[in-house]
């Protein structure tokens, strides 16, 4: 087991590279495992979820390497640059099939397949580690079967530097640049890099989400300052601002600035906030935190659309609690974690009849838990529970004129339900799994949600996968 590490001086990570380059290796997961030589389950329990020296490495700017690079020095002895010998490139697989308990029909009254076929899902192609002294990134180009299209995904660019401090004390500290609001986060309890980890494209998805829970990933950009204190608390503070991809001026035809034609522009800046501490002790880790934003939005979509940049905005104030428990032993590898976000609406925007919402405020709530078990990092298994619930608002949640299926009768978005995983990861980079969503509650009902028949469990899904990473 990777040992508690003071990060705070950079001899330790020397110390820590050589432990784990002594203990006995399997397959290495790409970009960081070749920059630093070592075996995945040094940062991850199993891929993606991270580690406490995992969570370090990520909080270190993924600069620490075990790589021969090419230099550059200053006359005052200062180092300009730091070029790795191996580029820290990566490739990931997805392809799958996924089976939806009742066909869905179309607006003539047809069926579809009730199967899917995804070959592949997802290709992604990942630079991921360090690109100059303190500085690194995580950077992913993806190719999904869904729009066809190749386009930016997750990126997290850091700076960070760490400090020494009295009675063997440590501090992190570091900037980071990103387009998706928590995928900068150091744990696997908040939306960007939680639980379902990989999740079909094909399946019936329910009307809400709250904003920060990935409703905004790839259209932001954000900056936020951070700090960790002895490994254990951890803050940071940030904004964001609309960075559509693919918007185009409705006069220049350029790619900004952004105007009311766009849908959903951050007006001003929306603050971020992240607060939380983790506790290790033995094999076991503990962590629990606060974090949200508040987000302006102009509706936009049209040059009729209600809503300019100068005009009434709608809020989003987002706020959320997490957990994450870890046990790493040498056979058996235990996670429950789980998050609690609520959303508060104000909609002087799309307030009225025809603009989008009957109710000025309105509210909503997602909560999720999930337990996961491996042996020996080969076979797996995941119980999540998931809920969404918010307030009454028929044109919020509107009911369809036709079988809609993603459509609400009874005008509120609660979606309750389950999802059951089992896992086989024949080498660390490799995965098979078979996920079983369940609904108890779908759009607001359990039976006849869409008025026209459909009930929760007719979205049940069957979500084959097999997922490469090289």
């Amino acid at each position: 087991m990777v040992t508690r590490i003071m990060m705070g001086c950079r001899g330790w990570w020397a110390v820590a590279l050589a432990a784990l380059l002594a203990a006995p290796t399997a397959q290495a997961v790409p970009s960081f495992a070749r920059q630093t030589g070592m075996a995945c389950e040094a940062c991850h329990t199993v891929f993606p979820e991270l580690t406490h020296f995992g969570r370090m490495f990520k909080a270190n700017a993924y600069t620490v390497d075990n790589l021969k690079p090419v230099r550059g020095v200053s006359a005052s002895k200062e180092e300009m640059l730091a070029l790795s010998g191996l580029p820290p490139i990566a490739l990931m697989v997805q392809v799958s099939q996924t089976s939806i308990a009742k066909a869905i029909p179309d607006g003539a009254g047809n069926l579809s397949q009730s199967s899917s076929v995804a070959f592949p899902q997802q290709i992604s192609l990942f630079y991921a580690g360090k690109i100059a002294p303190r500085l690194g990134a995580f950077i992913q180009l993806t190719y999904g079967n869904d729009e066809g299209t190749i386009g930016i995904d997750n990126v997290d660019l850091r700076w960070a530097d760490n400090k020494l401090l009295p009675n063997d004390r440590s501090l992190i500290y570091g900037i980071t640049a990103n387009n998706n609001p928590t995928v900068q986060d150091l744990w696997n309890s908040t939306p960007a890099f939680g639980y379902p980890y990989a999740a079909s494209n094909a399946n019936v998805s329910p009307l809400a989400a709250t904003q920060i829970d990935g409703t905004l990933g790839q259209d932001v950009a954000g900056i936020s300052l951070y700090a960790m204190w002895n490994e254990s608390l951890y803050g940071e503070i940030g904004t964001y601002r609309s960075a559509k991809q693919g918007a185009a001026n409705a006069l220049t035809g350029g790619a900004g600035p952004l105007d009311g034609t766009t849908s959903n522009v951050i007006v001003g800046g929306a603050p971020y906030y992240r607060l939380a501490y983790e506790h290790l002790w033995g094999r076991n880790s503990l962590s629990v935190g606060l974090y949200g934003a508040t987000f302006k939005l102009v509706p936009g979509g049209s040059t009729d659309a209600p809503g300019t940049l100068n005009g009434p905005v709608n809020e989003f104030r987002d706020t959320a609690e997490d957990f994450q428990y870890q046990f790493i032993g040498d056979q058996h590898l235990f996670t429950l974690a789980g998050t609690h976000i609520r959303e508060k609406m104000t909609l002087n925007a799309s307030l009225g009849d025809g603009l989008g919402a009957d109710n000025l405020h309105n509210d909503l709530t997602t909560t999720r838990i999930t337990g996961t078990y491996y042996y020996q990092r080969k076979y797996g298994a995941v119980l999540g529970l998931f809920s969404t619930t918010g307030s009454l608002d028929t044109q919020l949640y509107p009911a369809g004129d036709a079988p809609g299926v993603v459509t609400s009768a009874s005008g509120t978005p609660d979606t309750k339900g389950w999802i059951a995983e089992l896992n086989y990861m024949p080498w660390l980079n490799t995965r098979i799994s078979l996920q079983d969503t369940q609904y108890t509650k779908f759009n607001g009902g359990g039976t006849n949600y869409d008025g026209f028949g459909r009930n929760a469990s007719d979205n049940n899904s069957l979500y084959l996968l097999v997922w490469f990473n090289y």
